[in-house]
């Protein structure tokens, strides 16, 4: 199974006197990265949400969101201690700087244990938030591998269409490279003055072996091979891919330095702007 690092699930579950609400998101990232938004009073999960979560995902910026709902008609009750002690304060702080901003309402009630006995007992919903990670897990999961057959799909496409265009060229490299070093051959007898002057000779041999692409083509078609095999074998295939492609990359640059005829110069910007389209979908693979 080929995995994206682009995912979503969010799921909720009833309980009684509320509900809980578990929401995972994630985007590309060299590593695994996870970013908790959650209620103070489910703090003590994070670390259980966690370790699932690092079991599971291999690399991406994780952000969960975890946090409940009160079922209606649950009486809410203020904190009525620590709203005395919030006011008393407020009223500090003001003695002393008049310009402060008063406290707004939806800063008193957002803040932590200002509700008192709200009939929720938070101690006992361990098993009901672990069983909501596993299954946002799977959800989530199941989202990434859509999206990572997306993206293999995109990638072993272009990796075909980098095949057909050294299946195209290859055929026409060896009587255009021929015909360049004739000419060039020519051209040096014409300032020497000689077909057997031991310079010609050793200029055209020198010439044959720098204009020489056999080797990039070879490469360029094992590492097509192994990219193949890549995602064939599935798992995380990120950072492998990520290597391949520089490589790809190298071998195109080098067949674009060597090029001596059109065909080649061609070739090497085709394959180039192929495997720069590949770079961006690898970057998005786990």
């Amino acid at each position: 199974m080929i995995y994206s690092m682009t995912g979503y699930a969010a799921l909720t579950r009833e309980f009684e006197g509320g509900s809980l609400h578990l929401e995972l998101k994630s985007v590309n990232s060299r590593f695994l990265d996870i970013h908790f938004r959650l209620a103070d009073e489910l703090r003590p999960y994070e670390m259980a949400v966690r370790e699932k979560i690092s079991a599971r995902l291999g690399r991406g910026k994780v952000e969960c969101r975890l946090y409940f709902s009160l079922a209606r008609g649950v009486q809410q009750n203020l904190n009525q201690e620590m709203l005395a002690g919030l006011q008393t304060l407020e009223a500090q702080v003001r003695a002393l700087m008049p310009e402060a901003r008063p406290l707004a309402v939806s800063d008193v009630l957002r803040w932590p244990g200002m509700f008192g006995d709200d009939g929720v007992d938070f101690a006992s919903l361990g098993p009901v938030v672990l069983a909501l990670a596993d299954a946002v897990l799977d959800e989530f999961s199941a989202s990434r591998a859509r999206e990572g057959d997306k993206l293999a799909a995109v990638i072993l496409e272009r990796s075909r269409q980098m095949r057909a265009v050294v299946a195209q060229v290859e055929p026409l490299i060896p009587a255009a490279q021929a015909a360049f070093t004739a000419k060039l051959k020519q051209r040096l007898e014409e300032a020497l003055g000689s077909a057997d002057d031991s310079r010609v000779l050793q200029e055209v041999a020198l010439f044959a072996a720098r204009i020489d692409v056999d080797e990039e083509l070879a490469r360029l078609k094992t590492h097509l091979d192994e990219l193949e095999r890549i995602f064939k074998a599935g798992g995380a295939v990120g950072k492998r891919l990520d290597f391949l492609m520089q490589e790809l990359n190298r071998e195109a640059n080098t067949l674009g330095s060597k090029a001596a005829v059109a065909e080649v110069t061609q070739a090497a910007m085709n394959l180039k702007l192929l495997i720069e389209q590949m770079r961006e979908q690898v970057q998005n693979l786990e």
